[in-house]
């Protein structure tokens, strides 16, 4: 009787190895079949089920399964054994249903579906796709999750009387204060109820567990504040408190090295931190909220010469790229955690900390945030000592004082990019802060409309630099003069080129169109031409004109 099945299914896979089937599309296969119910798969049988034998590279049952393990993320388990059918050997690979999302270390993730006529195929799981799946396995959350070896009286209440406090002072939600400890705890996720019994979840241990405990059940909710000065380490604590206490140390350990100076502003004196401190909350914040608490790895706060570096375990979740960082859609790696900072008061409540972090920055005029050094295992936020750009500073502060608000993120993204480039187009604008042509340039045009960007040039000619009340600011008008007078040299020959195509002659109108200039900046450009005898006025008044001579 035949042991192989006859037939493929949503289980059931057949592979040819005839000519030897390439390992990428051997594996891809497997993670597919993972990625659904789990099978089995025959290599060594055609499609349409005949036997016809596995290559002799591939007899080794364990050289697969390292195969397999080593060419999956994470890491997938297979059995793999030789069978006999009709006399002829078969490697059956048997494959479990994956408890998480497999990938290939290429990063190629499939999954399977059957055709309109009953057959099996892979095809690319999309990333709206993955919520879903691991839903209908129960692991969408682990900070929801109740803690194995937790119970009630590993919560500290002190830390409950710390949480309610931060409500108070951070503007949380007031609603909270008025429930009880239980149904605050429940309100927030932090216990879970099992069998009329309630039990801690990992956001209830982070939150209000005892030191020891979240030591001993929680080993990897570790942190480290660093301060090292050249070689010598001024400052190194490790530390497995609740979040909230090691939030507030934390906050507490970076005043003590984060001096400031002050600038005056009309009759005010504003002061300016090394670090912005909104940026370092919102930093730590998200260090904390985000990171991968399975991971034995520990978020980490280091003040060095160079600057700020705050890392957390994991890398960038499904979906978040170095590009996107401030454009994707607000979600996060711990929902019920994300969830309860936010109604305590700590995290932001949009979601959007990582525009403060960004923010914090630009407004004193100094570099960008850093991710660049993020990889798969965590993210890595630097943020570079740098001397503030005073006169920038005051152009955002006026502004914003003026508006009574806040710039947008995008507005705040393109004044930097014009200050540390100088000019740009739209188009090298685009790049430099990866937000969309059409965005930028409609924050663009309404930087100009408020006096704090200058425009020059036409159509894809067309350039923008910071005001030139910046350039007077630093005393350096110069400077103004030299970006936006380093095009003055190619207007003449724009405006002949236009001559010869238009038959010899251009109004004073036709140089507004082309340069974007005013009536009596294009007025100036055609009598300098005419007075170094290139062109001649003909005629006088709205019928006048400039010919070549």
């Amino acid at each position: 009787m035949r042991m192989i099945p006859k037939k493929e299914t949503l289980t059931i896979e057949f592979k040819s190895d005839i000519d030897c089937l390439d390992e990428k599309e051997l594996v891809s296969e497997i993670v597919g079949m993972t990625n659904t119910e789990g099978g089995v798969l025959y290599l060594g049988v055609e499609d349409n089920g005949d036997i016809t034998g596995v290559h002799k590279k591939h007899r080794d049952p364990n050289g697969a399964m390292a195969l397999i393990a080593n060419k999956t993320v994470p890491s997938l388990s297979v059995r793999a054994e030789i069978i006999e059918e009709e006399g002829i050997e078969v490697l059956q690979i048997q494959i479990p249903m994956s408890k998480t999302i497999i990938a290939t270390s290429d990063g190629k993730i499939q999954r399977r579906r059957l055709k309109p006529d009953g057959s099996p195929e892979n095809v690319p799981m999309y990333p709206y796709e993955i919520p879903g799946r691991l839903s209908s396995l129960s692991q969408l959350d682990y900070s929801a999750q109740i803690l194995l070896g937790a119970t009630m009286d590993d919560l500290d209440g002190k830390e409950r009387d710390r949480l309610r406090n931060i409500i108070k002072y951070r503007k949380g939600d007031k609603t909270l204060l008025e429930l009880t400890d239980e149904e605050l705890d429940k309100a927030l996720q932090l216990v879970k109820e099992e069998a009329g019994v309630l039990y801690p979840t990992v956001t209830g241990m982070l939150l209000l567990g005892k030191e020891e405990r979240i030591a001993e059940l929680l080993p990897t909710a570790k942190a480290v504040f660093q301060v090292l000065e050249g070689t010598k380490v001024r400052k190194n604590e490790q530390t497995s408190k609740p979040l909230l206490a090691t939030f507030e140390m934390f906050e507490e350990y970076m005043k003590a090295w984060n001096p400031e100076r002050e600038m005056e502003y009309g009759l005010f004196r504003v002061p300016i931190p090394e670090f912005s401190e909104a940026a370092y909350r919102e930093g730590l914040v998200n260090a904390f909220c985000h990171r991968d608490y399975t991971v034995i790895q520990a978020v980490r706060v280091a003040i060095e010469d160079e600057g700020l570096t705050i890392s957390s375990p994991g890398g960038f979740i499904e979906g978040v790229n170095l590009k996107n960082l401030l454009t994707v859609e607000p979600h996060g790696r711990n929902p019920i955690l994300a969830d309860a900072l936010k109604r305590i008061g700590l995290a932001e409540k949009t979601g959007r900390g990582i525009d403060r972090i960004f923010e914090g920055s630009i407004v004193f005029g100094r570099p960008l945030p850093d991710y660049s050094e993020t990889t798969s295992t965590y993210v890595k936020l630097f943020i570079q000592r740098a001397e503030p750009d005073l006169a920038f500073t005051k152009m955002i502060s006026s502004e914003e004082n003026r508006l009574g608000r806040s710039l947008p993120i995008n507005s705040l993204l393109i004044l930097s990019a014009l200050q540390s480039q100088r000019r740009l187009t739209i188009a090298e604008i685009a790049e430099v802060t990866n937000i969309g042509e059409i965005r930028a340039k409609a924050v663009v045009e309404k930087l100009v409309e408020a006096g704090l960007v200058d425009a020059s040039g036409n159509n894809k000619a067309r350039f923008y630099i910071l005001s030139s009340k910046v350039y007077k600011e630093q005393d350096n008008i110069v400077g103004y003069v030299r970006q936006t007078g380093i095009d003055a040299v190619k207007y003449e020959a724009w405006i002949m080129e236009l001559i010869q195509k238009q038959g010899g002659r251009i109004t004073r109108d036709n140089v507004v169109e082309l340069l974007n200039v005013t009536p009596s900046q294009a007025y100036r450009l055609l009598k300098k031409m005419s007075d170094k005898g290139k062109i001649k006025l003909v005629g006088n008044g709205r019928s006048a004109y400039y010919e070549l001579i």
